[in-house]
């Protein structure tokens, strides 16, 4: 008897880790297409549990049902088949989801996201089954049954901490979330066969057999010539560069909806959003600017243009991904004079810097979803303290087209911290805001012109044509209060929906 309740602690120590190691994966597994905001883990947790809860009931029933060690193994060694199967099967639900987050279609958005969570519901399912039924076979009598069912909800609760952090420590960032996957079907499946018997060690054969299959491109670069030359999973997000046919190079993350950085050939302009960055600090500057600060560097299309039309600034990039300063150097040339990389989070890294800078960027708001903290007035107010007298803060704001929620209610945000916001719609779906604590305006930018380099001035010229005041109305959101992925959700279902 003893020998069994070692083997009911082994395996639900096993399931546990499996079990929370496949929600961490999971929502990993969905970042190329939904992203990996709170709404998304929202969702994941909220499966997982719902899953758990029906598969606890499911437990206690089999095990009053069917009381042996069998009937558990069979199980377990089903819920690592499925398990397996969820990075394989998950692929044709991911293709509508790529289709909904280009086309912003919320219906089929929200549709395929449920598809994705349903593949991982079954085999949590089967394994939330596992310890109640473990509890039921390992109980001597009545008089022991607490006792024996706290021992082994703790041991699993200590095999979910396990896998938990194994799958986002270790195995994800190693071999990445497929082989994640496999890698708990292959513990759930040996600790089974433990329990059925030699021949069924087969099954863990077999699983560790698929591990060895190379990955494939996570997602097709689409039509016209494009071509993935870089994919890979780092510890915060998926990455991929991909090539077009006329030799530009974007940088995408997790779903892939916005361009983090762009590289055109012989050229430091991109005919995007990232010029006008260039231009606008001269609605209030006369001069070159000196220091700047770049939060939200990704593979540093600001910096690179920064430093070459500005050669003595002194540019500090802030990443919170390190991998992106290794994709920036190899793929988006990203060099600058003086150019300091730091691979930290924008609010902290803000908090602890000297100051004293002219231009501060903030291009870290990450379509659909964007940090709040990062959003706030609090946040506003100590980048107004980090400026140098008559410094401009200029914050990039992706927002679906024809849609100015985000945009005002940012904009509202700002001008708690800033007695003058202007307003760049550089494109339809990009909204340049600029904060300064001393006039700035079109008339300033224009009288610069002549200062400029030749092919900025054509691009000067356009900026100041479009500039004008902040957009009215919005609310102001603060580091207690900012529902920022509510205001972003709603965005787009509105704009699905032609609202």
């Amino acid at each position: 008897m003893i020998k069994q309740d070692r083997f009911l602690l082994a395996l639900v120590f096993v399931v546990g880790t499996a079990s929370l190691g496949a929600e961490i994966a999971v929502a990993r597994l969905m970042a190329p297409y939904f992203g990996a905001s709170t709404i998304v883990w929202a969702n994941t947790i909220g499966v997982v549990l719902v899953s758990l809860s029906i598969g606890y009931w499911l437990g206690g029933r089999l095990g009053d049902r069917h009381p042996h060690i069998r009937g558990l193994c069979l199980l377990v060694i089903a819920a690592a088949a499925l398990l397996a199967l969820v990075p394989f099967a998950a692929r044709p639900f991911f293709e509508v989801s790529v289709d909904a987050l280009d086309e912003i279609s919320a219906g089929a958005f929200v549709g395929s996201l449920l598809g994705v969570l349903v593949l991982i519901a079954v085999p949590v399912i089967l394994l939330g089954a596992c310890s109640p039924w473990a509890v039921r076979l390992a109980t001597p009598d009545v008089e022991h049954a607490g006792r024996t069912a706290g021992r082994l909800y703790a041991v699993s609760t200590a095999g979910s901490l396990l896998g938990t952090m194994l799958a986002a420590l270790v195995t994800i960032p190693l071999i990445g979330t497929q082989r994640t996957f496999l890698v708990f079907a292959v513990g759930l499946a040996l600790v089974a066969a433990a329990g059925l018997g030699w021949r069924y060690l087969a099954v863990p054969a077999a699983l560790a057999g698929v591990i060895a299959i190379p990955v494939g491109t996570v997602k097709a670069a689409g039509d016209d010539g494009d071509r993935v030359i870089y994919e890979e999973e780092t510890a915060v997000q998926y990455v991929r560069v991909v090539e077009e046919a006329d030799g530009d190079r974007r940088l995408e993350l997790n779903e892939g909806v916005a361009e983090h950085s762009l590289i055109r050939p012989g050229s430091y302009l991109t005919d995007n959003y990232w010029d006008g960055l260039l231009v606008l600090p001269f609605t209030r500057m006369e001069q070159a600017p000196r220091r700047i600060a770049i939060l939200g560097n990704a593979a540093g299309t600001a910096a690179r243009a920064y430093g070459h039309y500005f050669p003595a600034a002194q540019i500090d990039a802030v990443e919170i991904d390190p991998e992106l300063a290794e994709v920036g150097r190899r793929y988006f040339d990203m060099q600058a004079p003086h150019l300091s990389i730091h691979n930290e989070d924008a609010r902290p890294w803000l908090e602890a810097a000297d100051g004293n800078y002219d231009v501060i960027v903030v291009d870290a708001y990450r379509q659909p979803y964007i940090p709040f903290y990062l959003a706030t007035r609090e946040f506003f107010e100590l980048a107004r303290d980090r400026l140098a007298p008559g410094g401009v803060v200029i914050v990039n704001v992706g927002h679906p087209d024809d849609n100015d929620d985000l945009e005002q209610v940012v904009g509202r945000t700002m001008a708690e911290a800033f007695s003058t916001v202007l307003r760049d719609p550089i494109e339809s779906s990009n909204t340049l805001l600029l904060g300064t604590g001393a006039p700035a305006s079109a008339e300033r930018l224009r009288a610069a012109i002549p200062g400029l380099a030749t092919d900025l001035q054509g691009r000067a010229g356009i900026e100041a044509g479009r500039l004008a005041p902040r957009l009215p109305g919005g609310e102001v959101y603060t580091d207690d209060v900012a529902p920022v992925e509510w205001l972003i959700d709603r965005s787009i279902i509105g704009y699905a929906a032609g609202d």
